[in-house]
Protein backbone atom coordinates (compact mmCIF):
# COMPACT_ATOMS: atom_id res chain seq x y z
CA UNK A 1 0.00 0.00 0.00
CA UNK A 2 1.35 3.27 -0.67
CA UNK A 3 0.83 5.94 1.74
CA UNK A 4 0.87 9.95 1.32
CA UNK A 5 0.69 12.72 3.50
CA UNK A 6 -1.17 15.88 2.27
CA UNK A 7 -1.64 18.99 3.93
CA UNK A 8 -5.16 20.59 3.43
CA UNK A 9 -5.64 24.39 3.10
CA UNK A 10 -9.37 25.08 2.88
CA UNK A 11 -9.10 29.03 2.98
CA UNK A 12 -11.96 31.18 3.02
CA UNK A 13 -15.34 31.55 0.86
CA UNK A 14 -15.74 28.82 -0.97
CA UNK A 15 -12.44 26.88 -0.19
CA UNK A 16 -13.89 24.26 2.00
CA UNK A 17 -17.17 24.02 0.02
CA UNK A 18 -15.19 22.64 -3.07
CA UNK A 19 -12.13 20.79 -0.87
CA UNK A 20 -14.57 18.48 1.03
CA UNK A 21 -16.05 17.59 -2.59
CA UNK A 22 -12.35 16.89 -3.90
CA UNK A 23 -11.37 14.42 -0.67
CA UNK A 24 -14.73 12.55 -1.46
CA UNK A 25 -13.01 12.34 -4.68
CA UNK A 26 -9.54 11.13 -3.23
CA UNK A 27 -10.91 9.18 -0.92
CA UNK A 28 -12.73 7.03 -3.49
CA UNK A 29 -9.40 6.86 -5.77
CA UNK A 30 -7.83 5.34 -2.52
CA UNK A 31 -10.33 2.50 -2.05
CA UNK A 32 -10.21 1.74 -5.81
CA UNK A 33 -6.87 1.85 -6.41
CA UNK A 34 -4.68 0.76 -2.10
CA UNK A 35 -3.88 3.63 -1.29
CA UNK A 36 -3.64 5.51 1.65
CA UNK A 37 -3.97 9.66 1.53
CA UNK A 38 -3.50 10.86 5.14
CA UNK A 39 -5.02 14.37 5.07
CA UNK A 40 -4.32 16.88 7.83
CA UNK A 41 -6.05 20.32 8.00
CA UNK A 42 -3.89 23.80 8.03
CA UNK A 43 -4.75 27.07 8.23
CA UNK A 44 -4.28 29.69 5.47
CA UNK A 45 -5.30 33.31 4.73
CA UNK A 46 -8.25 34.84 5.89
CA UNK A 47 -8.91 32.38 8.58
CA UNK A 48 -5.92 32.18 9.92
CA UNK A 49 -5.96 35.76 10.01
CA UNK A 50 -8.93 35.21 12.09
CA UNK A 51 -7.30 32.24 14.33
CA UNK A 52 -3.66 33.26 14.53
CA UNK A 53 -3.23 36.82 13.50
CA UNK A 54 -1.31 35.97 10.58
CA UNK A 55 -2.13 35.10 7.05
CA UNK A 56 0.62 31.87 7.38
CA UNK A 57 1.65 30.46 10.41
CA UNK A 58 4.31 28.56 11.32
CA UNK A 59 2.91 25.62 12.26
CA UNK A 60 1.05 25.31 9.04
CA UNK A 61 4.93 25.89 7.16
CA UNK A 62 6.21 23.37 9.21
CA UNK A 63 3.02 20.57 8.34
CA UNK A 64 3.11 21.49 4.52
CA UNK A 65 7.17 20.68 4.22
CA UNK A 66 6.79 17.64 6.16
CA UNK A 67 3.44 16.33 3.57
CA UNK A 68 3.84 14.64 0.35
CA UNK A 69 1.65 17.63 -1.66
CA UNK A 70 -0.37 20.30 -0.61
CA UNK A 71 -4.57 20.92 -1.73
CA UNK A 72 -5.26 24.50 -1.51
CA UNK A 73 -8.82 25.60 -1.61
CA UNK A 74 -8.81 29.53 -2.16
CA UNK A 75 -7.90 32.42 -0.02
CA UNK A 76 -8.93 36.06 0.87
CA UNK A 77 -12.33 38.36 0.55
CA UNK A 78 -13.29 41.67 0.98
CA UNK A 79 -12.99 40.98 5.04
CA UNK A 80 -9.54 41.65 4.98
CA UNK A 81 -8.84 44.45 1.86
CA UNK A 82 -8.25 46.91 4.60
CA UNK A 83 -5.35 44.97 6.31
CA UNK A 84 -1.67 45.91 5.00
CA UNK A 85 0.05 43.63 2.57
CA UNK A 86 2.13 41.58 5.11
CA UNK A 87 -0.90 40.93 6.94
CA UNK A 88 -3.55 40.17 3.86
CA UNK A 89 -4.58 36.71 3.32
CA UNK A 90 -2.36 36.88 -0.44
CA UNK A 91 0.91 37.51 1.62
CA UNK A 92 -0.07 33.95 3.00
CA UNK A 93 -0.01 32.67 -0.47
CA UNK A 94 3.36 34.16 -1.47
CA UNK A 95 4.85 33.12 1.60
CA UNK A 96 3.82 29.01 1.15
CA UNK A 97 5.14 29.26 -2.05
CA UNK A 98 8.75 30.65 -1.11
CA UNK A 99 8.45 28.31 1.92
CA UNK A 100 8.29 25.55 -0.32
CA UNK A 101 10.74 26.35 -2.96
CA UNK A 102 7.90 26.63 -5.75
CA UNK A 103 8.83 28.62 -8.87
CA UNK A 104 6.88 26.63 -11.44
CA UNK A 105 3.41 27.16 -12.28
CA UNK A 106 1.39 24.71 -14.27
CA UNK A 107 -2.02 25.95 -15.35
CA UNK A 108 -3.55 24.11 -18.47
CA UNK A 109 -6.33 25.84 -20.49
CA UNK A 110 -8.48 22.28 -21.95
CA UNK A 111 -11.95 22.89 -23.60
CA UNK A 112 -14.27 19.82 -22.43
CA UNK A 113 -16.06 18.89 -25.93
CA UNK A 114 -19.06 18.80 -23.61
CA UNK A 115 -19.00 22.70 -22.85
CA UNK A 116 -17.60 24.31 -26.38
CA UNK A 117 -20.50 26.42 -26.25
CA UNK A 118 -19.88 27.78 -23.23
CA UNK A 119 -16.89 29.34 -24.36
CA UNK A 120 -17.24 32.96 -25.65
CA UNK A 121 -15.18 31.91 -28.52
CA UNK A 122 -17.21 30.71 -31.89
CA UNK A 123 -16.65 27.11 -31.56
CA UNK A 124 -14.75 26.66 -34.93
CA UNK A 125 -11.93 28.86 -32.72
CA UNK A 126 -12.24 27.14 -29.98
CA UNK A 127 -12.36 23.41 -30.96
CA UNK A 128 -9.60 21.19 -29.98
CA UNK A 129 -7.55 24.10 -27.72
CA UNK A 130 -5.25 21.97 -24.99
CA UNK A 131 -2.66 24.56 -23.78
CA UNK A 132 -0.51 24.44 -21.01
CA UNK A 133 0.84 27.77 -19.61
CA UNK A 134 3.98 27.17 -18.09
CA UNK A 135 4.30 30.41 -15.18
CA UNK A 136 7.78 31.75 -13.32
CA UNK A 137 5.97 31.92 -9.76
CA UNK A 138 8.97 33.24 -7.06
CA UNK A 139 10.80 35.72 -9.72
CA UNK A 140 9.94 38.67 -11.56
CA UNK A 141 8.30 42.02 -10.58
CA UNK A 142 5.93 40.25 -7.48
CA UNK A 143 9.14 39.52 -5.67
CA UNK A 144 11.55 42.41 -6.84
CA UNK A 145 12.56 45.39 -4.86
CA UNK A 146 9.70 48.08 -4.82
CA UNK A 147 8.76 51.54 -2.81
CA UNK A 148 7.57 54.50 -2.87
CA UNK A 149 9.23 58.36 -2.51
CA UNK A 150 9.49 61.72 -3.02
CA UNK A 151 11.28 63.13 -5.90
CA UNK A 152 13.66 65.80 -4.91
CA UNK A 153 13.52 68.23 -7.13
CA UNK A 154 9.59 68.28 -7.96
CA UNK A 155 8.12 66.95 -4.88
CA UNK A 156 6.11 64.29 -6.84
CA UNK A 157 5.34 60.93 -4.28
CA UNK A 158 6.13 57.80 -6.67
CA UNK A 159 6.09 54.60 -6.41
CA UNK A 160 8.25 51.46 -7.90
CA UNK A 161 8.33 47.79 -8.84
CA UNK A 162 11.49 46.22 -10.20
CA UNK A 163 11.59 43.24 -12.77
CA UNK A 164 14.41 41.55 -12.05
CA UNK A 165 15.49 37.70 -13.30
CA UNK A 166 19.10 35.35 -12.71
CA UNK A 167 19.81 33.38 -15.45
CA UNK A 168 19.29 30.41 -12.88
CA UNK A 169 15.48 31.50 -12.43
CA UNK A 170 14.97 31.53 -16.19
CA UNK A 171 16.95 28.54 -16.98
CA UNK A 172 15.03 26.41 -14.45
CA UNK A 173 11.52 27.68 -15.73
CA UNK A 174 12.69 27.01 -19.23
CA UNK A 175 14.11 23.41 -18.53
CA UNK A 176 10.26 22.30 -17.07
CA UNK A 177 8.61 23.93 -19.97
CA UNK A 178 10.59 22.55 -22.48
CA UNK A 179 10.17 18.86 -20.39
CA UNK A 180 6.65 19.36 -20.44
CA UNK A 181 6.57 20.12 -24.05
CA UNK A 182 8.51 16.81 -24.98
CA UNK A 183 5.79 15.32 -23.57
CA UNK A 184 3.03 16.86 -25.35
CA UNK A 185 3.28 18.01 -29.15
CA UNK A 186 6.69 18.91 -28.57
CA UNK A 187 5.95 22.63 -29.33
CA UNK A 188 6.95 25.63 -26.84
CA UNK A 189 6.35 29.58 -26.85
CA UNK A 190 8.25 31.98 -24.80
CA UNK A 191 6.19 35.15 -24.40
CA UNK A 192 7.96 38.31 -23.47
CA UNK A 193 8.89 42.17 -24.36
CA UNK A 194 11.80 41.96 -25.53
CA UNK A 195 11.32 44.67 -28.53
CA UNK A 196 11.19 47.29 -24.76
CA UNK A 197 11.81 45.07 -21.48
CA UNK A 198 15.65 44.74 -20.79
CA UNK A 199 14.59 41.71 -18.25
CA UNK A 200 12.33 40.09 -21.29
CA UNK A 201 15.74 40.51 -23.56
CA UNK A 202 17.43 38.57 -21.00
CA UNK A 203 14.51 36.21 -20.73
CA UNK A 204 14.16 35.24 -24.86
CA UNK A 205 18.65 34.93 -24.60
CA UNK A 206 18.52 32.31 -21.66
CA UNK A 207 15.33 30.53 -22.77
CA UNK A 208 17.49 30.21 -26.21
CA UNK A 209 20.19 28.72 -24.52
CA UNK A 210 18.26 26.51 -22.58
CA UNK A 211 16.23 24.77 -25.35
CA UNK A 212 19.90 24.01 -27.17
CA UNK A 213 19.74 20.79 -24.95
CA UNK A 214 15.88 19.88 -26.53
CA UNK A 215 16.39 19.47 -30.12
CA UNK A 216 13.35 17.70 -30.77
CA UNK A 217 11.40 20.81 -29.03
CA UNK A 218 10.27 23.37 -31.85
CA UNK A 219 10.90 27.13 -29.79
CA UNK A 220 9.22 30.17 -30.99
CA UNK A 221 9.10 33.24 -29.40
CA UNK A 222 5.81 36.03 -29.26
CA UNK A 223 5.42 39.24 -27.82
CA UNK A 224 3.27 39.60 -24.53
CA UNK A 225 0.73 41.80 -26.37
CA UNK A 226 0.27 39.62 -29.63
CA UNK A 227 -0.25 36.32 -27.23
CA UNK A 228 -3.10 38.02 -25.27
CA UNK A 229 -4.56 38.86 -28.85
CA UNK A 230 -3.84 35.30 -30.36
CA UNK A 231 -4.80 33.36 -27.77
CA UNK A 232 -8.65 34.60 -28.72
CA UNK A 233 -7.96 35.12 -32.45
CA UNK A 234 -6.40 31.50 -32.56
CA UNK A 235 -5.79 29.67 -29.59
CA UNK A 236 -5.24 26.08 -31.36
CA UNK A 237 -1.65 27.70 -32.51
CA UNK A 238 -0.65 26.68 -29.07
CA UNK A 239 0.85 23.85 -27.63
CA UNK A 240 3.43 25.32 -24.21
CA UNK A 241 3.57 28.64 -23.53
CA UNK A 242 6.35 29.72 -20.56
CA UNK A 243 6.65 33.48 -20.00
CA UNK A 244 7.32 35.14 -16.53
CA UNK A 245 5.23 35.60 -13.51
CA UNK A 246 3.51 38.81 -14.39
CA UNK A 247 2.95 37.77 -18.07
CA UNK A 248 2.03 34.30 -16.77
CA UNK A 249 -0.24 35.50 -14.17
CA UNK A 250 -2.54 37.72 -17.27
CA UNK A 251 -2.45 35.66 -19.55
CA UNK A 252 -3.34 32.21 -17.91
CA UNK A 253 -6.49 34.30 -16.51
CA UNK A 254 -7.32 34.29 -20.01
CA UNK A 255 -6.73 31.18 -21.47
CA UNK A 256 -9.09 30.11 -19.26
CA UNK A 257 -11.95 31.93 -19.61
CA UNK A 258 -11.85 31.65 -23.73
CA UNK A 259 -12.70 27.55 -22.60
CA UNK A 260 -15.67 28.66 -20.59
CA UNK A 261 -14.99 29.00 -17.03
CA UNK A 262 -12.72 30.00 -14.23
CA UNK A 263 -14.18 26.96 -12.04
CA UNK A 264 -13.27 24.38 -14.46
CA UNK A 265 -9.25 24.92 -14.75
CA UNK A 266 -6.66 22.99 -12.06
CA UNK A 267 -3.15 24.14 -11.47
CA UNK A 268 0.15 22.97 -9.41
CA UNK A 269 2.87 24.92 -8.44
CA UNK A 270 6.49 22.88 -8.24
CA UNK A 271 9.73 23.20 -7.00
CA UNK A 272 12.84 21.57 -7.54
CA UNK A 273 11.70 18.90 -5.02
CA UNK A 274 9.28 18.25 -2.43
CA UNK A 275 6.05 18.89 -2.07
CA UNK A 276 3.86 20.55 -4.86
CA UNK A 277 0.69 22.88 -4.25
CA UNK A 278 -2.24 22.21 -5.95
CA UNK A 279 -5.69 24.34 -5.81
CA UNK A 280 -8.30 26.04 -8.78
CA UNK A 281 -7.14 29.35 -10.56
CA UNK A 282 -10.11 30.66 -9.30
CA UNK A 283 -11.09 32.86 -6.06
CA UNK A 284 -12.70 32.66 -3.24
CA UNK A 285 -15.84 34.02 -4.00
CA UNK A 286 -17.43 34.70 -0.35
CA UNK A 287 -20.96 35.71 -1.89
CA UNK A 288 -21.16 32.40 -2.54
CA UNK A 289 -19.90 30.52 -0.07
CA UNK A 290 -21.98 27.66 1.91
CA UNK A 291 -25.26 28.21 -0.81
CA UNK A 292 -24.16 25.21 -2.63
CA UNK A 293 -23.33 26.27 -5.68
CA UNK A 294 -19.74 26.57 -6.62
CA UNK A 295 -18.33 24.50 -8.66
CA UNK A 296 -15.92 21.80 -7.49
CA UNK A 297 -14.40 20.27 -10.87
CA UNK A 298 -11.12 22.85 -10.76
CA UNK A 299 -10.56 21.22 -7.17
CA UNK A 300 -11.25 17.71 -8.45
CA UNK A 301 -8.81 18.19 -11.43
CA UNK A 302 -6.33 19.91 -9.05
CA UNK A 303 -5.88 16.57 -7.31
CA UNK A 304 -5.72 14.75 -10.35
CA UNK A 305 -2.58 16.80 -11.00
CA UNK A 306 -1.36 16.08 -7.51
CA UNK A 307 -1.50 12.10 -8.18
CA UNK A 308 0.05 13.06 -11.99
CA UNK A 309 3.06 15.25 -11.03
CA UNK A 310 3.86 14.88 -7.25
CA UNK A 311 2.81 10.97 -6.50
CA UNK A 312 3.47 9.61 -10.13
CA UNK A 313 -0.07 7.88 -9.97
CA UNK A 314 -1.08 8.65 -13.94
CA UNK A 315 -3.64 6.03 -14.39
CA UNK A 316 -5.51 6.73 -10.78
CA UNK A 317 -5.02 10.77 -12.13
CA UNK A 318 -6.62 9.60 -16.08
CA UNK A 319 -9.41 8.03 -14.17
CA UNK A 320 -10.63 11.40 -12.61
CA UNK A 321 -10.31 13.16 -15.50
CA UNK A 322 -12.66 10.38 -17.26
CA UNK A 323 -14.92 10.63 -14.35
CA UNK A 324 -15.18 14.41 -15.20
CA UNK A 325 -15.67 14.62 -18.76
CA UNK A 326 -18.42 11.83 -18.15
CA UNK A 327 -20.56 13.89 -16.00
CA UNK A 328 -20.38 16.55 -18.17
CA UNK A 329 -21.14 14.42 -21.52
CA UNK A 330 -23.87 13.26 -19.12
CA UNK A 331 -25.60 17.19 -18.53
CA UNK A 332 -24.87 17.75 -15.02
CA UNK A 333 -23.91 21.27 -14.74
CA UNK A 334 -23.03 23.85 -11.88
CA UNK A 335 -24.84 27.48 -12.52
CA UNK A 336 -21.14 28.38 -13.61
CA UNK A 337 -21.28 26.81 -16.41
CA UNK A 338 -24.65 26.26 -17.62
CA UNK A 339 -26.06 27.48 -21.02
CA UNK A 340 -27.80 30.80 -20.62
CA UNK A 341 -30.27 29.94 -21.48
CA UNK A 342 -30.57 26.44 -20.33
CA UNK A 343 -30.98 24.06 -22.39
CA UNK A 344 -33.27 20.76 -22.02
CA UNK A 345 -30.07 18.32 -21.87
CA UNK A 346 -28.44 19.67 -19.00
CA UNK A 347 -29.48 19.53 -15.44
CA UNK A 348 -28.48 22.33 -12.87
CA UNK A 349 -27.11 20.95 -9.62
CA UNK A 350 -24.81 22.34 -7.10
CA UNK A 351 -21.54 21.33 -5.24
CA UNK A 352 -22.10 18.54 -3.10
CA UNK A 353 -24.52 16.71 -5.89
CA UNK A 354 -21.20 17.28 -8.39
CA UNK A 355 -19.04 16.14 -5.83
CA UNK A 356 -21.16 13.04 -5.03
CA UNK A 357 -21.39 12.22 -9.12
CA UNK A 358 -17.92 12.59 -9.95
CA UNK A 359 -16.76 10.33 -7.29
CA UNK A 360 -20.24 7.71 -8.12
CA UNK A 361 -18.48 7.86 -12.13
CA UNK A 362 -14.88 6.63 -10.51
Amino acid sequence: MSVFNIAVIKGDGIGPDIVNEALKVMDKISDKFGHKFNFTDVLMGGIAIDETGVPLPEETIKICKDSDAVLLGAIGGEKWDTLPGYLRPEAGLLGIRKALGLFANLRPAVISKSLIDSSPLKPEIIKGVDIMVVRELCGGIYFGERGRGVDSESGEAYAFDTEKYSSFEVNRIAKIALEIAQKRNKRLCSVDKANVLESSRFWRENVIDTAKAYKDVELSHMYVDNAAMQLVRYPSQFDVIVTSNMFGDILSDEASMICGSIGMLPSASLGEKGCGLYEPIHGSSPDIAGKNIANPIATILSCAMMLKYSFNLENEAQHIENAVDKVLAQGYRTVDIASKPQVDTEKIIGTVEMGDIITKNL
